[in-house]
């Protein structure tokens, strides 16, 4: 039976910049299986946002085939792609891409309106995803009363909150010191020990070293695709109670 949740083939993506044909990617092809915790590594214009926005269904390739779940996505619908986005794969952004106006509970529930289920399990499903993340004691906080690190919390709960098969974080410890970097790795090791598809883009070393396969590319090529023996988190950062 096939357990590759994400098979990449020859995937190309080019884009025009003026007079000029920029390829992001040249010739990618990998397979993710169910479960796995990767880390994308590489310097800028190395292409792993460009691939990240791929496997996200956030924009599609040049040339290439991607099949989700053994789907090929070329072949989705709007509809599936939205569907897709929106319950089969959870965003995490460095910059948290929080609405301001909303308190945290509101922010994590956004998704769910989006699904279209109840405000009664909405809230309920929210509130215990808050809590899961070490938050329940700021769901009616707004981002602007939250540090970096409790932001981060609140976006992390929103992508789990419709239960995604997979979890995509770009730069998820970008804005945050060292301490909270640690306790949001924690988070991520936590995640994906439940079973989730965990891939993380990072260019910090010492954040994919929390994963368990490290993928560098180079100038739109895999230059590498390394198992990795992980970092064990120490149970200081494996506390996610708020500070």
């Amino acid at each position: 039976m096939n357990s590759s949740i994400i098979e990449i083939k020859n995937i190309k993506k080019e884009y025009i910049m003026g007079s000029q044909l920029i390829a992001a990617l040249k010739d990618v092809s990998l397979n993710i299986n169910k479960g796995e915790y990767v880390a994308l590594m590489g310097p800028s214009g190395s292409g792993k946002s460009t691939l990240m926005n791929i496997l996200g269904c956030l924009d599609s390739p040049t040339a290439g085939s991607y099949k989700l779940n053994n789907t090929e996505v070329s072949e989705m619908t709007d509809d599936e792609l939205a569907h897709v986005r929106n319950k089969e794969i959870g965003f995490i952004f460095q910059t948290f891409n929080l609405l301001p106006r909303l308190t945290s509970l509101e922010n994590v529930a956004l998704p769910m309106v989006y699904a279209g289920m109840s405000k009664v399990e909405r809230t309920q499903r929210a509130e215990q995803v808050m809590e899961m993340v070490g938050l329940k004691d700021r769901m009616d906080h707004k981002p602007n009363e939250l540090s970096g690190g409790q932001r981060q919390r609140v976006a992390i709960a929103r992508a789990l909150v419709n239960n995604p098969s997979i979890i995509l974080a770009d730069e998820p410890t970008g804005n945050l010191d060292t301490k909270t970097s640690y306790e949001i790795m924690a988070i991520m090791e936590e995640i994906s020990s439940k079973g989730n598809t965990v891939i993380i883009v990072t260019h910090e070393e010492d954040i994919a070293k929390h994963a368990r396969r490290i993928l560098r590319l180079r100038d739109g090529l895999v230059e590498s695709d390394l198992e990795n023996v992980p970092v064990r988190m120490s149970a200081e950062h494996l506390n996610f109670e708020t500070r």
